[in-house]
C-alpha cells in the first residue's frame, strides 16, 4: 500500500525512484489506464488558484515530487517526503524499461522536428525499443478527437506527454480513460532536454534544488514571470501550512 501525503491541497506518493518503477511496472502489467503527475512549486501554485487542475492531480494513480523545494518544505512540516523523482530522470529510465520488457511507447508533444529526434535518439540508444508512434503537441481544438483516436489505435503501454502544464493534466484527465493507455505521464520539456535543445542543470545544482536557476538562465525573458512572480505564492502557501500545524 502507497502512503500519501497531503500537501497544499495536492496528494504526494511518498516513493523512491525504485518504488515508482515498479508501480509503473505493475500499472502496466494490469492493463488498466493509470496516469501520473509530478509535483513541483508551480503545480503547487497552479493547482491553488485552479479547482479543475487539482481534482485531476488528486484523482492521478501516480503522484511524484519533482521539486527540491518540495522535498524541504515536507519536512518542515513534519511529514518528509523520501526523494524527488525527477520527471526527465523518470522518463529516462522508463524508456530504458519499456526496452528491456517490450513496452510499445507512444511520443506527443513538442513540435515535430523535435519529437522527431527523440525518437531518432532513443531508437539509436535503445534497439530493442518498439515505438508505437509519435506526434508533435500542436494541433486545433477540432483535430483533438482524432489525435486522442490515432494515440488509442497504437494499443501502446506508455504515452508520454510533452506539453506545459495545466494543459498536459488537463488533456490527460480527459481522454486518459478513452484511450486506455496503461501509464500516461507528462514529461514537460523532457524532449528538449534530450535533443540538447534546453541543457540539465549540473548534478550539484540539482541536488542543492537550484535545478529551476539554471533553467532561468537559458530563457530569462520566458521563465522570469514564473520563477519570480507566480512561483513566490508557494511561500504563502507553505506560512499558512506551517500555522495551520
Amino acid at each position: 500500500m502507497r502512503h500519501r501525503i497531503e500537501m497544499m491541497g495536492c496528494q504526494i506518493d511518498n516513493l523512491s525512484m525504485e518504488e515508482t518503477l515498479q508501480t509503473v511496472e505493475t500499472f502496466i502489467q494490469s492493463g488498466r489506464p493509470h496516469q501520473h503527475v509530478v509535483i513541483n512549486v508551480d503545480k503547487l501554485v497552479k493547482a491553488s488558484r485552479d479547482d479543475k487542475l487539482r481534482r485531476i492531480i488528486n484523482d492521478c494513480q501516480l503522484i511524484n515530487v519533482d521539486g527540491m523545494p518540495v522535498v524541504w518544505a515536507s519536512r518542515l512540516l513534519g511529514k518528509p517526503l523520501k526523494e524527488r523523482v525527477a520527471g526527465v530522470d523518470l522518463f529516462e529510465s522508463l524508456m530504458r524499461r519499456s526496452a528491456e520488457k517490450g513496452w510499445r511507447v507512444y511520443l506527443l508533444g513538442a513540435r515535430q522536428d523535435v519529437v522527431s529526434a527523440v525518437k531518432q535518439v532513443y531508437a539509436g540508444k535503445y534497439p530493442g525499443l518498439t515505438i508505437a508512434g509519435y506526434r508533435n503537441g500542436y494541433w486545433k481544438p477540432e483535430e483533438e478527437a482524432e489525435v486522442v483516436e490515432r494515440i488509442k489505435a497504437t494499443q501502446a503501454d506508455i504515452l508520454f506527454v510533452a506539453i506545459s502544464s495545466p494543459k498536459k493534466e488537463h488533456f490527460l484527465g480527459r481522454y486518459q480513460a478513452e484511450m486506455k493507455i496503461p501509464f500516461a505521464m507528462g514529461v514537460g520539456g523532457s524532449f528538449d532536454v534530450v535533443v540538447g535543445k534546453v541543457k540539465r542543470a549540473p548534478v550539484w545544482m540539482q541536488k542543492s534544488g537550484l535545478e529551476w536557476f539554471y533553467r532561468f538562465l537559458q530563457e530569462p525573458r520566458r521563465m522570469f514571470k514564473r520563477y519570480f512572480i507566480d512561483d513566490m505564492f508557494f511561500l504563502w502557501l507553505l506560512l499558512k501550512e506551517l500555522v495551520r500545524r
